[in-house]
Formats: structure tokens, sequence, C-alpha cells
């Protein structure tokens, strides 16, 4: 029975220690000083001619922002902190080479479309740039049924992957 009370004594204060840690990047690193932010319409760089390109940027970001609630979402004018966002390039390249068994040429299975995105985050209490830095993600897509519809999804994949990456970055500082 002497075990029972050794056993609470160990387990009572790992639970509330636990109970205690919960993982989290909301306002990790965000400075206290912050609490809006304006997201700038981003730029299109790039030279892909990609239509609504900037727009879907524009909007998936902001509604990261809205979705995270760690900064208030305002116009440039009464933001706290603000985001300038430009893609700078878009890669569409081969990413599976097949042969063909019938007439030995090549094929190209799936591609591989990357985009870079450069992102400015300043704050404009201090007047200082908190970081300006890069993002990039890729997302792959077959080329054998319809591959406009599968470019476009891995388009918009990939723009999920970064405006996730730059949302981390400013309040995890990740």
């Amino acid at each position: 029975m002497a075990y029972k009370k050794y056993i609470y004594l160990v387990l009572v204060p790992l639970a509330i220690f636990l109970k205690g840690c919960s993982y989290s990047f909301t306002g990790a690193s965000v400075p206290p000083h912050l609490n809006s932010i304006a997201i700038i319409d981003f730029k299109d760089k790039s030279g892909s001619g990609e239509p609504e390109l900037r727009d879907k940027f524009t909007s998936e970001l902001i509604q990261n922002f809205l979705d995270d609630n760690t900064l208030f979402v305002t116009e440039k004018e009464n933001a706290d902190a603000l985001l300038e966002c430009t893609v700078t390039s878009i890669k569409d390249a081969p990413d599976i080479v097949s042969q063909n068994d019938q007439d030995g040429g090549e094929s190209i299975s799936s591609r591989r479309l990357t985009i870079t995105v450069k992102v400015m985050y300043r704050d404009m209490v201090k007047r200082k740039t908190i970081f300006d830095k890069q993002f990039s993600d890729y997302s792959n897509y077959q080329t054998d049924e319809d591959p406009f519809a599968a470019r476009q999804t891995a388009i918009d994949d990939t723009i999920t992957k970064i405006c996730e990456d730059i949302l981390l970055g400013v309040v995890s500082n990740w």
C-alpha cells in the first residue's frame, strides 16, 4: 500500500505539469505592443501572367490571420504592423519523366510547381523591419488527364502552404 502513496506523489504533479503544457504558436513572438496588422495586396513580379494570383494570395493570407486571431487585421493607416508580400517567381518543371514503351521516347507524368514570395514584416509603432525574407514551397501535379486543372490545384495548394508559413513566421518567429 505504501507504493500507492508514492505513485500519487509522482503522478499528480506530473499530470498538473502536463496539463499546463499546451502546444501553440499563438502569440509566441508577437511583440506585446503590436495588436493589429495590415496586409497589403500582394504584388506579382514573377512574370508568369497567372490570373488571380495576387488576389488568391492576399485573400488566403488575410483569412489565415483572421482565423488565427493573434493580430487584428485592419487598414494600413490604423495598423501596428504591416506585411508587404511580392511573388518573385513561379517555376513549373518536370518532376517525373518516364520512358514510353511504344516509341522509346520520354513523357512527363508529373510536374513540380514552385512559388517563391518575398515578405517584409514591419513594426509601424517602432518604425523598424522585423524581418525581410523569402518563403518558398511547391506542389506536384499529374499531367496525364487535365493538366490545366491539375496545375491550378497545385497553385492553390502551394498558396495555402506559403500563407501558413508566413503566418507562422509572423506569430512565432518560425
